[in-house]
């Protein structure tokens, strides 16, 4: 029997539509508001169900609601005002959450870091935003504490990451004296600090408080002047094509409107009803709208790991089963190696989407078989809040490719060198994208934001692909040569400017090597100058002070010279292409 078209789900102008899974909408209306009353609306509705849990200590959206209206009063208190930048140093937890929707209330402006960055990149992003208010994870307080003065940071919250911190703060908060006197007292921390330089003797610039001094502000008045959907939200800081990471400004719109699209995308949730896990680090544009919008605004349970580690997410599972998990390939592979080793089910996970690098068939077929569930392939960038393309949750999609536009997005594939000639089906160019997910240039940097943004809306994303005739889309390779290594983009230049410091090397260009399973290595490639000889151990030691360590390389080559081009340009493609063939 033939099969009957959906009518619905086909649109001229965007012909991918005919492959959306069943339910998804050819068209979609965005909701309109702030993330601020995204949150609310989900505080409301699901209020007495649970939204995070963390280490098995649980909090309800009824009282995530309550702390974040106390964390944005102490914030209120700290001067924070709309537009200000609020820096958050933190991994996965609850008061991630907290503090995130806290700034987002005042109006004002998230900006994620990576806690594990080194004081030469955090430096950067510091210098570039100009933050005064920074919640930071205590382990990296004294290295957030060494920025110098004319960074301009001038409070740091400080968290500690303890399970029962959410009860103890409940029992301060909360009980009549006498009897939160001593839940109070299991606080006594929350006392503010003055670090002191060390170097000079002289009081330091940075007052640090503790995280449930902050909630200790009251609660923010109803009345507080909420911020609008176009007002900027987060600033998420990406390698561009080149050199230093750049501030990607996302509007609540952007956000919220990502967030609607991936609840479009999975037909079958059931809001107030799944769980889903946070193994993604949530300062990563993929897990900051997978976990933080996406998973709050259907009212899903989010479950929080700090990091990965598959001993804890298979100790969660037990307690609480997992129905959704966004993760990148190497996560999926471990989670169902380990649960076949120990006899674990995982029938309870429906959906997984997989991104940020390439999914192998092979970890599609093992997850599959392990779950009885779907696992399939999108595509993003920072800059798309991110999602923009997706592989169906059905029989149409195709493993391999990154599948096709999400509503209301468009595609086009162009000529790299003249992006106002369009490439034929088939034929491969730059993918440029438009939808309401696209973002809205660079913070302070607006040449780069001009070389990006196109008249019409359209977003240059340095990669390029192919479309068959089904409009199904594949990565063929990037213009920008960003290196991809467990889900995080790695800029050449910024690791090349760092091991160019390291006495006795006189040439330095870095590649990523693809690894099996997916993603990249990062490798130097490094030529020693006249009479020197480089220590490998030596080299990745002084790459270790200056770099994350997911940036830095995984291993050193010694070359004689660097391949040019005519004009002199170190020529990157034929490295990797030299040390992938082994030579």
């Amino acid at each position: 029997m033939k099969k009957k078209l959906d009518r619905r789900a086909v649109s001229p102008d965007r012909p991918w539509t005919q492959h959306y899974g069943p339910g998804v909408p050819a068209d979609l209306k965005l909701p309109g508001g702030s993330l601020v009353d995204l949150m609310d609306a989900s505080v409301k509705r699901f209020g007495s169900k649970t939204a995070l849990e963390f280490f098995g200590a649980q909090t309800s959206y009824r009282e995530l609601g309550a702390q974040i209206s106390r964390a944005a009063a102490g914030l209120k208190e700290l001067g924070v005002r709309a537009g200000d930048r609020v820096a958050l140093v933190l991994p996965n937890c609850p008061q991630h959450v907290v503090a995130f929707h806290a700034v987002m209330r005042l109006g004002a402006i998230v900006v994620e870091h990576n806690p594990l960055y080194t004081d030469r990149e955090l430096r950067h992003q510091f210098e570039d935003h100009g933050a005064s208010v920074a919640i930071v994870w205590d382990k990296a307080v004294q290295r957030v504490s060494q920025l110098p003065d004319d960074v301009g940071l001038r409070t740091i919250v400080s968290v500690e990451l303890i399970p029962a911190m959410p009860r103890l703060q409940q029992l301060a908060l909360r009980l009549p004296l006498p009897a939160a006197r001593k839940a109070r007292a299991a606080l006594a921390a929350g006392k503010r600090d003055t670090l002191h330089d060390t170097r000079s003797g002289r009081p330091g610039h940075i007052t640090v408080r503790r995280w449930p001094e902050l909630l200790r502000a009251g609660t923010l008045p109803k009345r507080h002047p909420r911020p609008a959907s176009q007002d900027l939200a987060a600033l998420q800081y990406t390698s561009g094509t080149t050199g230093l990471p750049k501030g990607a400004m996302l509007t609540h719109a952007n956000l919220r409107a990502n967030a609607a699209q991936s609840r479009a995308w999975v037909p079958g949730l059931r809001d107030g009803a799944e769980t889903v896990y946070a193994v993604l680090p949530m300062f990563h544009a993929y897990g900051l709208t997978l976990c933080m919008t996406f998973a709050l605004s259907i009212g899903a349970k989010l479950v929080l790991f700090p990091k990965f580690d598959v001993d804890l997410v298979l100790k969660a599972y037990r307690k609480s089963p997992a129905t959704f998990l966004p993760a990148v390939p190497p996560i999926y592979d471990r989670i169902a190696g380990a649960a076949a080793e120990r006899g674990v089910g995982l029938g309870s996970i429906r959906f997984a989407i997989s991104g940020a690098m390439n999914l192998p068939a092979s970890t599609v077929e093992t997850w599959e078989a392990a779950t009885g569930g779907y696992l399939i392939e999108g595509y993003g960038l920072t800059e798309t809040s991110p999602i923009a393309l997706g592989n169906p949750f059905g029989a149409s999609r195709k493993t391999g490719t990154v599948g096709v536009p999400f509503p209301l997005t468009d595609v086009r594939v162009v000529d790299p060198k003249d992006v106002a000639i369009d490439r034929a089906p088939g034929e491969e160019g730059e993918l440029l994208l438009r939808g309401p997910q696209v973002f809205g240039g660079y913070w302070n940097r607006p040449e780069e934001t001009e070389d990006v943004l196109l008249e019409g809306g359209w977003f240059r994303t340095g990669d390029i692909v192919s479309v068959d005739a089904d409009h199904f889309i594949t990565i063929r390779d990037r213009i920008k040569e960003l290196i991809i290594t467990g889900g995080f983009n790695v800029s050449p230049t910024e690791v090349e400017d760092v091991l160019a410091g390291f006495p006795g090397l006189a040439e330095v260009s870095v590649v990523g090597l693809p690894r099996p399973g997916g993603g990249e290595d990062v490798v130097a490639a490094v030529v020693p100058a006249p009479g020197e000889t480089i220590d490998a151990d030596a080299l990745l030691a002084f790459a270790r002070r200056q770099l994350a360590a997911y940036k830095v390389p995984r291993r050193v080559v010694v070359l004689e010279e660097l391949p040019r081009s005519l004009i002199g340009k170190v020529l990157r493609r034929e490295i990797r292409d030299a040390l992938a063939a082994g030579r």
